[in-house]
């Protein structure tokens, strides 16, 4: 083949490599070209027909047109994908000006029931309380004997309380053998009397179990308790701990109580506690939020204490209750319905810690 027609080839591949607005078109010319099937590997496929001189020179010069070929190839590629490039960052443009998108760590919420127990423990913790805990399904011996709560009390009915199979009242057991899913975490003073030695402070949270279900009430809810035993406390060590408790929950400096006479088998005397709803924005109403009394002296004989020489109060509080008032939630159900649309509105964000410091809901 004359040095006229390598010449031809090599124009006419150039002119198509020029032609390529395409990374894909110029492809396909390289294919033409270089591919298996192509043009320049087609002459080299004729070097075996040759005489071995002309064999030489038309290879050299074949392989010079290859080489030629690629690099106009290797040229318009380089072109071709700056002006790719080019195109996309005139095209797709990012608005740096749009708010940044928060992550899954940042959406998420704390529930307000244990954002209220996190505010709780941290009151009580200044106070020198210590947290107490025990388990759900308790003996009928703790959850009801030992707190000397009778027989024929209507909590320990059916129609009140969960019984696990086998340990209904009307079962051939032993009371202390039967098993119930708790109904106050007073179990866990029991435990607490039964293990420690006075001087106790502890506060007990939980869930707990009763068979009743409306707006305000659920068949499982929470509960914390609160049991000091020493030899020294008096019912004005009671008043001035739940005042205390009151202010620093409610984040009031003043806030105005009650403690009206009323009757647990646990305590004696026993009281229910009231709060001015000015404390939540509310003034002229009162809010009953919690019971109380000093430790019935034989709830603690029953613990193995003497209670000629020791003596204590006790107080309970729901803390579902707690955090309706405190927080505006009109409906104790919407709590656990896992609506992520509530818990948006009523959640809190995992740094919202609460502290005595920095303010309990700030």
């Amino acid at each position: 083949m004359e040095a006229e027609a390598l010449t031809t080839i090599e124009t006419e591949l150039a002119g198509e490599i020029a032609g390529c607005d395409t990374l894909a078109s110029l492809d396909d010319v390289r294919v033409r070209a270089l591919g298996k099937k192509g043009r320049i590997s087609g002459l080299m496929q004729q070097l075996g027909s040759m005489a071995p001189d002309e064999r030489k020179a038309f290879g050299q010069a074949v392989n010079a047109l290859k080489t030629q070929i690629s690099g106009k190839l290797d040229t318009r590629r380089g072109e071709l994908t700056a002006k790719e490039l080019a195109n996309r960052l005139a095209t797709e443009r990012a608005d740096i000006t749009l708010p940044v998108r928060l992550g899954p760590l940042s959406e998420g919420r704390i529930h307000p029931v244990s954002q209220v127990f996190d505010e709780i423990s941290e009151i009580f913790a200044d106070m020198g309380f210590a947290i107490a805990e025990g388990p759900d399904i308790e003996t009928d011996d703790y959850n009801f004997e030992r707190l000397n709560i009778p027989s024929d009390h209507p909590a320990r009915q059916e129609h009140d309380t969960f019984y696990l199979s086998g340990s209904l009242p009307s079962d051939d057991v032993g009371d202390g053998m039967r098993k119930v899913l708790r109904t106050h975490t007073s179990p866990v003073q029991i435990r607490t009397m039964l293990n420690q030695k006075p001087p106790i402070r502890v506060i007990a949270p939980g869930r707990v179990y009763r068979s009743d279900s409306d707006q305000t009430h659920t068949p499982m809810f929470h509960q914390i308790e609160g049991l000091v035993i020493d030899e020294v406390t008096h019912l004005g060590h009671l008043k001035w701990c739940l005042e205390e408790f009151c202010k620093a929950f409610f984040e009031v400096d003043e806030v105005k109580m009650r403690f009206r006479a009323s009757h647990f088998p646990f305590t004696e005397p026993s009281m229910e506690v009231d709060v001015d709803a000015a404390a939540i924005g509310k003034p002229g109403q009162w809010l009953e939020i919690l019971g109380s009394g000093m430790v019935h002296p034989k709830v603690i004989a029953n613990c193995g204490l003497d209670p000629e020489k020791y003596q204590g109060f006790a107080f309970g509080v729901g803390l579902d209750r707690l955090t309706m008032l405190k927080y505006g939630i009109p409906d104790l159900r919407d709590m656990f319905s896992a609506d992520l649309r509530w818990m948006k509105h009523y959640g809190f964000l995992p740094m919202d810690m609460p502290t005595l410091a920095r303010g309990m809901s700030s």
